[in-house]
């Protein structure tokens, strides 16, 4: 049997998120001090308290989620729930994925947090400059989507941005088109849910977002990871420094592949995950993809003891 930790990204955030877990685990404490040390100023502070409208800003949001789930994981390994060590592989869906090759030990701490907090930056600023949207589309497979997406392109650039499970494609891009594509989603045996997003992320609208991150990855110390990671635009895994700069640059107008990660790590022989980070977004994914496949999700105090699982 071989375990995957697997890390949540943008919108698992909740006010109060990590707070339980900072005053019972030092080592979890430890992680939010160095964190309001690395950015300059009290991110702890909007994570345990909020207010929520600060805390759900994109530039914020990222390196909250973040924190939390590395705090999370310090936490569960100093309360003996695993072993650092423990993992044959890790992942993470979109932000998630630099919790993870943080985790794996191809960037710092201190690196990994500035880039995800300047990549929430970049991502702010971008959805600012156009005016973009995203639908989830529940209930048909990647044809009813494409095709939806292609009666509606004569309103804007629009696409899938996140393959999550079985039934549920969520698609980004230009307002009008995302609003028409809701408007027609029955005629394609979709059900539409318009997210409450900043921006249409996963999509050409996030192309400045990716030039500026190009930046930020090139100054970046990146080394191999020690342990595997799966990447989202490929489901493939990371390996040498430059093409992990490559694959998160794409990953900012590209689709997120999580349901084939999920998959690939499976067929790669891991039966048992760890979903380690805020709120349980990816468990419920999990029960989609494979519900032969185990998950615990660690996202308080009360998971890290046995016997709440």
């Amino acid at each position: 049997m071989s375990y995957a930790a697997i890390f949540p990204g943008q919108g698992a955030q909740l006010v109060g998120m990590g707070r339980d877990v900072a005053e019972k685990y030092p080592a979890a404490a430890e992680i939010y001090v160095q964190a309001d040390g690395i950015l300059g100023f009290k991110l702890s502070e909007l994570c345990f308290n909020g207010p929520a409208e600060r805390l759900n800003a994109t530039d914020i949001q990222q390196p909250a989620i973040f924190a939390t789930s590395v705090a999370l994981f310090r936490a569960a390994v100093a309360a003996g729930r695993f072993k650092a060590e423990a993992f044959a592989a890790v992942g993470g869906l979109s932000l998630g994925e630099y919790t993870a090759l943080h985790l794996a030990g191809a960037m710092s701490l201190a690196d990994a947090l500035r880039l995800v907090y300047r990549r929430g930056q970049l991502m702010q600023a971008a959805a600012e400059r156009a005016a973009g949207g995203m639908v989830s589309l529940l209930g048909g497979d990647e044809a009813a989507v494409l095709g939806l997406c292609e009666r509606v392109r004569a309103q804007g650039r629009v696409g899938p941005a996140n393959y999550n499970c079985p039934g549920q494609i969520v698609i980004s891009g230009d307002k009008l088109a995302c609003d028409a594509a809701a408007e027609l989603a029955g005629e394609f045996g979709l059900r539409a849910v318009p997210l409450p997003v900043a921006g249409a992320f996963h999509s050409e609208l996030m192309r400045s977002a990716a030039e500026g991150l190009r930046t930020a990855l090139a100054a970046c110390d990146i080394t191999r990871p020690k342990v595997r990671v799966i990447a989202n635009v490929n489901a493939d895994y990371h390996a040498e420094p430059a093409a992990i700069r490559e694959s998160l640059y794409q990953q900012v107008v590209s689709p997120v592949r999580w349901q084939m990660c999920v998959e690939r790590l499976i067929a790669d022989g891991c039966s048992e995950f760890w979903e380690v980070g805020p709120n349980r977004h990816l468990t419920g994914m999990m029960r989609k993809i494979n519900r032969s496949a185990k998950i615990t999700n660690v996202s308080t105090a009360a998971d890290l003891t046995p016997a709440s699982n």
